[in-house]
């Protein structure tokens, strides 16, 4: 009936009702069963749940029952037995099988004869042992010596064998190698030879892959260097090949694998692929599928499309109409499924969002309902968020500065803030993110008159502060941090950072405009000030800076919503003691308003203005709250 049911057979009701009648004889005959009759029974479970079977009580029972008799009867098993049973437990395993005390000790019991059976299997079983390894793995086997052991006797045989493996297998492998080495897998000379040799025979069998195969194997290459990062000559050819067939067959990808395949050519990217004429080609073609399958993605997908869609505009991907099309069909899809997301998958769209953003994405409604639907579940999720994720949420928040409400940068700031000080270790790309973030939320909130200026905030950035002060802070980026963070909280700088001037042209054109208006006034460009970043135009003589902001400056680039840095930049300059005037570049698109804006300044320096007069500063809570001059 298993077998039935593989080769096509639907599981009409007298099917599943014949499978029904037998599973208590299963039970009451266990005592008979011979070793093959053991094998055959748990594969055929394995097998019928896998096709849809519903795992009742009767089922699980006979289960148990077979389990038991695997331990009694394992010196009996053969090479083809023990590939089929292990095969069946990962089966059952991924189908929601539970590690009972009996599933444990039958696995335990089969792993040792894998090393004295290994030159009896075939290239099938090679292939079904190595991925039932894996899935186990997967599903929370533990590391043990006799897993490790069984590995390591199989992975010769891949490279003795390499020549008979079927492009199923191949794809097999590789992906449970992929899985391995991110679980329990050390890179020893045998796994590369191993990978090395499979990935030969992924081009000679390019042409026999189908939609799934190509989707697994790009998603296990992608996991290798992940953790292997070194691109081999065989590994690039691998990948090459594969996604020049990613447009044949892209009408025969089913969600799943579309949410995988655009994860697996983010995280190359991510590793060093380039982004070559091929991956372009496969990215544009999955496009159009994700927003015409946009109601068939689980809650994991959307988090992962998401993510992938951002880490390739990162790394250099165009936003077209299409990428921006499939970002906009997933949003409503966030707030649908915003109970359904672990904390994993709060982070990384959040991260992804201010990463879209940063990049072009428009700011709509559906952008702000999906970040306030992920945003509502951060307290709730609280424990289960890990420095990474921490670190990125705070990192987010901060990015995408006056879109999130204050109310909720201060609520959930406090509390990443304090959830992270509660890790003794932590990567130096997690303390200087945090550090940012937290940093952006004083910046934010130092105007108001209800921020309690010694709060409990102030004390995690200095916690971070002492962190990073101790790393080895070789990159500027860090350096800025620091300094500012120093600035901040009072703290002397530990290294001055060294900053990149660039005058723009419109910072350029406002100077000459400026000092042609007033001859006398002293201007100085590019000057940076108490170790911070460089301000756009300084009039020393009466401690006012002049911010020429681009589109860069705000959110989405709206002239309206002010990021992250844009604020923190201000407050630092504020706090230092500084008049600061935020110059938008779209109001100097013509004569009038640049003579408005001259003489704003005029007014600031105590020189009357001559014809229009003065202008009133543009008025509004934002601009307001910083007491910042607006023009």
């Amino acid at each position: 009936m298993a077998k039935l049911v593989d080769n096509g057979q639907e599981q009409t009701s007298e099917l599943k009702e014949a499978v029904a009648a037998l599973l208590p004889h299963v039970n009451a005959q266990k005592y008979q069963f011979i070793p093959l009759h053991i094998a055959n029974l748990l594969w055929a479970m394995a097998k019928l749940v896998d096709k849809g079977h519903q795992q009742t009580p009767e089922l699980k029972e006979a289960v148990t029952a077979l389990l038991h008799r695997v331990n009694a009867q394992k010196t009996q098993f053969n090479a083809q037995h023990i590939t089929n049973l292990l095969w069946a437990m990962a089966k059952l395993m991924a189908n929601g099988q539970e590690w009972t005390p009996e599933l444990i000790e039958a696995v335990s019991a089969l792993l040792p004869h894998v090393n004295a059976q290994k030159a009896n299997f075939k290239p099938q079983e090679i292939a079904n042992l190595l991925w039932a390894m894996a899935k186990l793995v997967d599903n929370g086997q533990g590391q043990t010596p006799e897993l490790k052991e069984a590995v390591a006797a199989l992975l010769p045989r891949v490279n003795a064998q390499k020549a008979q493996f079927s492009a199923q297998h191949i794809t097999n492998l590789l992906w449970a190698m992929a899985k391995l080495m991110a679980n329990v897998q050390k890179q020893t000379p045998a796994f590369k030879k191993a990978v090395t040799a499979l990935l030969h025979r992924v081009n000679a069998q390019k042409t026999q892959f189908n939609a799934q195969h190509i989707t697994n194997l790009l998603w296990a290459m992608a996991k290798l260097m992940a953790n292997w990062q070194e691109w081999i000559p065989e590994l690039k050819e691998a990948v090459s090949v594969l996604l020049s067939y990613i447009n044949a067959q892209k009408a025969n990808f089913i969600p799943q694998e579309i949410a995988n395949l655009l994860w697996a050519m983010a995280k190359l990217v991510d590793n060093g692929l380039e982004q070559t004429p091929e991956l372009k080609e496969a990215v544009a073609a999955l496009l159009p599928h994700v927003n015409a399958q946009k109601n068939q993605f689980i809650p994991q997908g959307i988090a992962n499309l998401l993510w992938a869609m951002a880490k390739l505009v990162d790394n250099g991907q165009a936003q077209t109409p299409e990428l921006k099309e499939a970002v906009a069909a997933l949003l409503p899809h966030v707030n649908a499924h915003n109970d359904q997301f672990n904390a994993q998958d709060i982070a990384i769209q959040l991260w992804a969002m201010a990463k879209l953003v940063i990049n072009g994405q428009e700011q709509t409604a559906e952008l702000n309902e999906a970040m306030i639907a992920l945003l509502s579940k951060v307290n709730a999720k609280k424990d289960q968020f890990i420095p990474q994720h921490i670190s990125h949420l705070l990192w987010a928040m901060a990015k995408l500065g006056e879109l999130v409400e204050l109310n909720v940068v201060k609520s959930t700031t406090e509390l990443l803030a304090y959830q992270i000080s509660k890790y003794p270790q932590l990567s130096q790309q997690e303390i200087s993110m945090s550090l940012w973030g937290a940093l952006v939320c004083c910046a934010r909130l130092s105007p108001d008159s209800h921020a309690n200026k010694n709060s409990l905030l102030e004390k995690h950035m200095d916690d971070l502060f002492t962190r990073l002060e101790n790393a080895s802070l070789n990159n500027e980026e860090d350096q800025s941090i620091i300094a500012m963070a120093a600035s901040w909280l009072g703290r002397a700088c530990p290294i001055p950072p060294h900053y990149q001037t660039n005058l723009s042209k419109p910072q350029t054109d406002f100077r000459d405009q400026l000092q042609s208006s007033i001859p006398t006034l002293k201007i100085e460009a590019e000057r940076s000030l108490n170790s911070l970043p460089p301000v756009d135009l300084l009039l020393p003589d009466h401690n006012i800076i002049i911010e020429v902001q681009g589109p860069s400056h705000y959110v989405c680039g709206d002239f309206n919503t002010r990021n992250g840095s844009t604020l923190l930049k201000i407050a630092l300059l504020q706090k230092a003691g500084f008049e600061v005037i935020e110059v938008p570049v779209n109001t100097l698109l013509n004569p009038d308003s640049i003579k408005r804006c001259i003489d704003q300044i005029k007014t600031r320096v105590n020189i009357p203005p001559q014809g229009h007069g003065s202008v009133s500063l543009k008025s509004g809570s934002a601009d307001e709250k910083y007491g910042t001059a607006y023009i």
